[in-house]
């Protein structure tokens, strides 16, 4: 896309912002709890701001923009819905897991089940975390480097410096305060959009003229088991992955938290067919020949909105949007950055390699984690430009799967054991990577539409079995006390 100053100077300070925003975040740090999970002292609306920007994502904008224009349709919204059918089931549960006062999810697990589950599930959970902050920083390099009309790795750059360097200023604080002003541009950003489409279309009613009748059909894109095996994966991966489940940590209480996850659904709701209709509004367009495919056609039917944006929007509202679909991105990648340095610092090194740290030395350790995932993440996103979706799915289905059960019924079955949960833990993660990487998603003969639900029944049977046959010396869902 040809360069815009107005454009790119709104871009940039908006850049400035976050990074304003972390060095501020800094003044409010003084422990390692602050770091990890805010002090404990997130609001309903706080939480609810960071919850939805951390899931609303490259893949909930422009992705859904794409399917909305190719082949989904109206129906492209399911993917956002359905996320926030998880937030609305994880209401429920949202109470204990405030409860555990625990800053990760391998620490919950150490201290539920011993030192072996830990250590486990660290390195389940560790490992996707890098590969998940590479996809956000491929994403937002991308975005940033189509709008202003920069090369590619000269965006990897901006953005893994600008990303890091907030984050590992202040911590949640950071993430947070960023994902509450990156939430309202990512939602009235679109919104903004909807009427400069329209009026460059001529209006709904020409909208709906010139595009095929089954592009209203909600279940064109995703089949009813489509949309229940998807939001099983979104319950699943926001309940032990450290981006999500934090912030249930981190919330004041548990009614805030509670309270922050429904409005965090509400967000989603809201949101979901926004990114759709403007999908839609593009195929009109194209049909009607008011908008060439062409024009898009070197960076990509992913990019059409930003291309459509520079057609029928002024300067200054473009600007604004451009800043949304950054905030999508990059309100995804402070988390998965603050979750690998919090799982290292608290759960490597200071559970196995230096028990004695102190909370200080261990908010140092997570912020030079971050540092260096940072650099990694950037470096692979430097060279590796494949499918984001892919990856991110693999991601989430691989550390999902087998903690899932171990985890929640942790909180109320005194029956679970150690051996149940390092059973669960294999079982489910050899089952995701045998579909995803070995099978192609085939199973005893048959296509499964989304792997976690196979993983999460076998590390499900495993989890019980093992349990019975091993059960625990101390029956009791108490976790075992560690100082901060």
């Amino acid at each position: 896309m040809k360069f815009n100053p107005v454009v790119t100077a709104i871009v940039v300070i908006y850049l400035l912002i976050m990074l304003f925003i972390g060095w501020y975040s800094s003044k409010k740090i003084t422990s390692n709890t602050d770091f990890m999970v805010a002090g404990r002292r997130l609001g309903p609306f706080l939480m609810a701001g960071t919850l939805a920007a951390t899931e609303i994502g490259g893949g909930s904008s422009l992705g859904v923009v794409q399917q909305g224009m190719e082949s989904h349709g109206l129906s492209a919204a399911w993917y956002i819905i359905t996320m926030g059918l998880a937030f609305i089931i994880l209401t429920f549960l949202a109470p204990k897991f405030r409860a555990a006062t625990v800053k990760t999810v391998p620490e919950y697990f150490r201290r539920r089940y011993g030192k072996s589950a830990g250590i486990v599930t660290a390195v389940i959970m560790l490992l996707p975390l890098v590969g998940v902050t590479a996809s956000q920083f491929i994403a937002s390099s991308v975005i940033l480097s189509t709008m202003l009309g920069i090369s590619y790795k000269t965006a990897v750059i901006i953005v893994v410096v600008v990303v890091t360097a907030y984050s590992i200023m202040g911590g949640l604080w950071s993430v947070t305060l960023t994902d509450f002003v990156q939430v309202f541009l990512i939602v009235i950003g679109m919104i903004i959009a909807v009427p400069f489409a329209l009026n460059r279309a001529g209006g709904w009613d020409s909208v709906v003229a010139n595009v095929p009748p089954e592009t209203f059909d909600l279940f064109r894109g995703y089949s009813p088991m489509a949309v229940i095996s998807l939001t099983i994966m979104y319950v699943a991966t926001f309940t032990v992955g450290q981006e999500a489940v934090s912030r249930y940590y981190a919330a004041r209480d548990g009614k805030s938290a509670q309270q922050g996850s429904i409005l965090a659904a509400l967000v989603n709701f809201i949101y979901a067919f926004i990114p759709a209709v403007l999908g839609i509004i593009t195929l009109a367009l194209i049909n009607m020949g008011k908008f060439s495919s062409e024009e898009f056609a070197s960076v990509g039917a992913r990019y059409a909105l930003p291309v459509l944006a520079m057609e029928v929007m002024p300067a200054v509202i473009c600007g604004l949007l451009f800043a949304g679909i950054i905030s999508a991105t990059m309100s995804s990648s402070d988390s998965d950055l603050l979750g690998a340095g919090s799982i290292f610092a608290n759960d490597i090194y200071h559970a196995v390699l230096k028990p004695s740290a102190s909370s200080g030395e261990v908010m140092r350790v997570t912020q030079v984690t971050m540092a260096i995932v940072g650099v990694a993440a950037g470096c692979i996103a430097l060279f590796n430009t494949s499918s984001i979706v892919s990856i991110l799915m693999f991601c989430f289905t691989l550390r999902a799967a087998g903690a899932f059960f171990p985890y929640v019924l942790g909180h109320y079955w005194k029956g679970a054991s150690l051996a149940g949960t390092i059973a669960s833990l294999i079982s489910g993660t050899v089952i995701v990577v045998y579909l995803e990487k070995i099978s192609g998603n085939v199973l005893f003969g048959m296509k499964v539409s989304q792997p976690i639900v196979p993983g999460l029944v076998v590390a499900l049977v495993f989890f019980l079995v093992f349990s019975k046959m091993f059960p625990p010396k101390n029956q009791t869902t108490e976790l075992a006390y560690e100082e901060d």
